[in-house]
């Protein structure tokens, strides 16, 4: 049996496809949502779920929750006597909603969907699938959450031509994906996000005020796990009164007294201006990269829990001129679609005329060297081979050359990311392979890589000089090294005597950045052009050089970025 899965920051849930429509699985408390937490009871007996976030306020070095956020990383979280990685929570609370499906489909349950946010990188994604195999089940397919809620939605408009935006706001991330449905397919156009902002974040601000307001009276007590998790429960319990009241008193109990604030709607919406301003920009990427405008879209569709807060509500409002739609469960939405796509994988006949595309989350590429305007070579430069949201599977070649006379060997890093400089981006691995040494520029390699839909990544190396080719698939390895960052540290200190550090080229230079990664194609190699042209002016450090060069780069931005329709 194949079952549809939401591995959620705040919660998590099983579907299946049967008898024609999705069934979600109750749990052992006979709800159908089971909190994304870890604990450790009094006996040393591991807690999953509500058991373990209901420990959580009382005993926070014995639980963990919000881990889904470090899947990929290497940080651990304690319990007990042991160290758990990210996916190994995961796999405990995977392997939970396992034995629930067995429970109530009364089979074994070997495969699964699984669902990931949209903007989860190459190493976020492994660690999931590694999870979902720790649990004892086959990963059929990571799917992307803004896409399995578009299945939630779409299944039932297949025979209608139709856009429409996903906007999902969980407990951790955000995702935006621009989707279309034509003929019995349901295309993604193209996906985006934010992996560190969700309705914890949200909660925090709770947290910083009711901290700040008795910061005096509880002095260190402030920062003491034990009160932070009750602090973290009352901000919860509040955001969540604040959906239908205009006031709330937050409140929590500490050192046998009760702690109580008013808060207000108004007071929490400005406080969360931040926050909501980060919602656009994901936004924007996703309408750009899919080449469509807000209002050829039919539906903006919002799910995850945190959608149901009105200061999200209103802004996405706000976003688009009207009111988003209300069609599909928030907190359900992704494991329908997962169990929706589960059908699909079993190839049900009721399912037999959807098809679905999806696309790569980020740019895949290698690292180079470019040539400025005065010869000078600038390493460590990032050149897409296949682009973000380009449909998947996908392969994509791109040609490059030796860059020095007697060059023996060529170095590829492979990397994924947006940011112009690959140490901005994620290393996924390298690939070395031997030319003939020849003057600069004589050699070409060519340089293809595949994707396939669960995100297998392969990269082939072709010398047509010699016929030599090497490839290279990026398997499922866990980089704990920490080396590279301390690299990195040090190189930035050593651009502190650089112009670069005058606000205003620092400005342009932060924007054009986030030009270039906003954008794709032919934009996105005139603004890289752009800023090679800006950085060789800070290398001379000719002021008045340097002020014309910022100019340009100013004037071309503003003609660049065009629309401002949000």
């Amino acid at each position: 049996m194949i079952v549809g899965i939401d591995l959620g920051t705040t919660n998590s849930a099983v579907g299946v496809w049967r008898d024609g429509k999705v069934e979600l699985v109750p749990n052992s408390l006979g709800v159908n949502l089971t909190p994304s937490a870890v604990g450790l009871d009094d006996d040393g007996s591991l807690l999953v779920g509500m058991a373990a976030r209901e420990r959580q306020s009382t005993h926070p070095k014995l639980t963990a929750t919000t881990f889904k956020r470090y899947m990929g990383t290497p940080r651990s979280t304690r319990l007990g006597d042991r160290d758990y990685r990210p996916e190994d929570l995961s796999a405990l609370v995977l392997a939970r909603l396992k034995a629930d499906a067995e429970v109530h489909l009364g089979c074994a349950v070997t495969e699964a969907v699984i669902t990931v946010p949209a903007y989860f990188n190459d190493k976020q994604r492994k660690a999931t699938r590694r999870a979902g195999e720790l649990a004892g089940l086959k990963v059929e397919r990571l799917l992307n959450e803004p896409t399995a809620a578009a299945l939630a939605y779409g299944i039932h408009e297949l025979d209608n031509e139709t856009r429409f935006l996903v906007f999902d706001l969980g407990g951790g991330t955000f995702d935006v994906s621009v989707l279309e449905i034509f003929e019995g397919v349901i295309e993604v156009r193209s996906s985006t996000g934010d992996n560190r902002l969700g309705g914890e974040d949200f909660n925090e601000l709770l947290i910083e005020q009711m901290t700040s307001r008795f910061a005096k009276e509880w002095g260190a007590d402030a920062r003491a796990p034990a009160l932070r998790e009750r602090l973290r429960v009352a901000a919860e319990r509040t955001r969540r009164a604040l959906t239908e009241r205009s006031e709330v008193v937050m409140e929590t109990l500490w050192k046998d007294r009760a702690w109580t604030l008013d808060i207000t709607a108004a007071d929490f919406e400005s406080k969360a201006a931040g926050l909501l301003t980060r919602l656009r920009e994901p936004v924007l990427r996703a309408l750009r990269d899919g080449e469509v405008r807000a209002d050829g879209l039919k539906e903006i569709i919002m799910v995850g829990g945190a959608t149901r807060m009105p200061v999200v509500r209103r802004a996405v409002t706000k976003m688009f001129g009207r009111f988003p739609a209300t069609t599909v469960h928030p907190d359900e939405a992704v494991v329908v679609g997962a169990a929706i796509q589960a059908g699909l994988k079993a190839r049900d006949a009721a399912l037999k005329e959807v098809v679905l595309t999806d696309v790569c989350p980020y740019s895949l590429g290698v690292d180079v060297v470019e040539t400025g305007p005065g010869g000078a070579m600038r390493h460590g430069i990032f050149a897409p081979v296949i682009e973000r949201n380009t449909v998947v599977p996908a392969s994509r070649s791109k040609a490059f050359s030796t860059v020095q006379t007697g060059q023996k060997f060529v170095a590829f890093g492979i990397y994924q990311g947006e940011a112009r400089l690959v140490s901005e981006n994620v290393k996924l691995g390298q690939v070395e392979i031997p030319v003939p040494p020849r003057r600069a520029g004589e050699i070409a390699v060519e340089c293809r890589f595949t994707y396939d839909v669960n995100g297998l990544i392969e990269i082939d190396v072709h010398v047509p000089e010699t016929n030599e080719r090497r490839q290279l698939v990026i398997v499922d390895e866990d980089d704990r090294g920490g080396g590279d960052l301390e690299k990195r540290r040090a190189a930035l200190a050593a651009l502190k005597i650089s112009p670069r550090e005058l606000d205003a080229n620092r400005a342009e230079l932060a924007r054009a950045s986030r030009c270039y990664e906003s954008f794709l194609g032919e934009r996105r190699a005139k603004v890289g052009d752009l800023i090679a042209r800006f950085e060789t002016a800070l290398d001379v450090q000719d002021p008045r050089q340097i002020d014309q060069a910022r100019k340009e780069l100013a004037d071309a931005l503003d003609t660049l970025e065009g629309e401002s329709w949000l």
